[in-house]
């Protein structure tokens, strides 16, 4: 693939960085999901049972480059210690006559490096700075490879580089969702408005077999080809841009699926009285909320038919109950497919995560990316920074 990673590095001795997504949710200053935390911990243990020292590097929060207390990864430390199971030294001004100073097995944490203004702005003077802490760099932040800072891309460019366990699994898992394939693919791209996601929808369409739109988007689909949709949501201006989409699909031989039935109400809230019309028939008085079970049942047959699912966005307004049964049925429905092995299933994108979660499908996806960000620019076909310097 072009990147190596921990199986093809030599770590006895020397000093890793490793730049790790710990940028974790708090209240009242505990950490309330230590799902990023933990997901690091393969890497940091292989390293050190390989002779390597491990030194992480990580950003928390927007600090916008000033030292903000409440954004210190001090208040990360605790919930860090119980998920790797060992002490952790907290660096604020690190030093490799410091770092050098303890046991190989020690795990430092360097403070938050965003309180730097030279982060964000890549500035080779900070790379340096951080190349000198160490001999090796990691790369275990897929989440934050979309972004050229100075921890992530810089020092990259400047020590032998290499990816971590996490960093490995989504390139591996995003490599057999889009880049080489198992025939027919069929994409899942829902959410509210189409003008969010011009970038992935044409990529996609010269990508995949076939390409599932739901959500608010889909409704300006529906608009674009003269149909009502009521006081549904939908960006009637993007009209031109979603036909052309269709014609671009059309002539690359991706078949787009629309909504042929919908959920309708006449008011957005848990409960609200709901039916199910055409997609052709939406009361001028009320707004499309889901797909329908006659949607549901065609998604599944594309799904039955591909063998390669990428997901992200839900087909409805999934936080609220009725208007979440097509994404729960869609989901539950790929998850009964890849657990029986026909389907090789990626999911990715916080609303996308959520809604898998929900629906109790998501522990048996094949990868679900939590990258957010990353993961959009990785569907859209854009180079991610911190992945192209590790190929350097």
């Amino acid at each position: 693939m072009g990147w190596k990673t921990l199986d093809d590095v030599g770590l006895a001795g020397k000093v890793v960085l490793t730049r790790v997504d710990i940028n974790v949710p708090m209240e009242a200053g505990r950490v309330t999901d230590t799902t990023r935390i933990d997901k690091i911990k393969p890497t940091v243990e292989d390293i050190i049972a390989r002779g390597g020292q491990v030194v992480l590097l990580a950003h928390f929060d927007r600090p916008k480059g000033k030292v903000v207390p409440e954004m210190s990864l001090r208040h990360v430390l605790p919930a860090l210690e119980a998920s790797l199971g060992r002490p952790v030294t907290f660096m604020e001004r690190p030093s490799r006559e410091a770092i050098d100073a303890l046991p190989q097995t020690a795990v430092i944490l360097v403070e938050n490096t965003r309180f730097s203004p030279m982060e964000e702005a890549n500035d080779p003077k900070m790379a340096q700075f951080l190349a000198s802490l160490g001999d090796l760099f990691c790369n275990d932040a897929f989440s934050a490879a979309h972004r050229a800072h100075a921890s992530t891309e810089g020092v990259a460019r400047l020590l032998p580089s290499f990816a971590g366990r996490l960093m490995e699994a989504e390139l591996r898992a995003l490599e057999a969702a889009l880049g080489t394939p198992e025939r027919p693919v069929v994409a899942v791209v829902g959410g509210a408005k189409v003008s969010t996601k011009l970038d992935l929808l044409g990529n996609l369409v010269s990508k995949v077999d076939h390409l599932v739109i739901g959500g608010g988007m889909a409704n300006t689909f529906l608009v674009a080809q003269g149909i009502e949709v009521g006081k549904s949501l939908a960006e009637r201006d993007m009209s031109a841009t979603a036909l052309e989409i269709l014609a671009k699909a059309k002539a690359a031989g991706c078949t787009i699926h629309l909504p042929v039935d919908v959920v309708v109400a006449r008011e957005f809230k848990a409960g609200a009285d709901a039916d199910v019309v055409a997609a052709t028939e939406c009361p001028a008085d009320a707004m499309i909320l889901d797909a329908g079970p006659m949607t549901v049942a065609a998604i599944v047959r594309v799904f039955e038919a591909s063998k390669t699912l990428i997901w992200n966005g839900p087909l409805g307004a999934f936080e609220i109950t009725p208007f979440d049964a097509a994404t729960n049925a869609a989901a539950k429905s790929a998850a009964m497919l890849t657990r029986e092995g026909a389907l090789i299933s990626v999911a990715g994108g916080g609303d996308t995560v959520s809604a898998l979660n929900q629906a109790g499908a998501a522990g048996d996806f094949t990868f679900i990316s939590t990258a957010g960000g990353a993961f959009l620019e990785w569907m859209e076909g854009k180079d991610l920074p911190g992945v192209a310097a590790l190929m350097a």
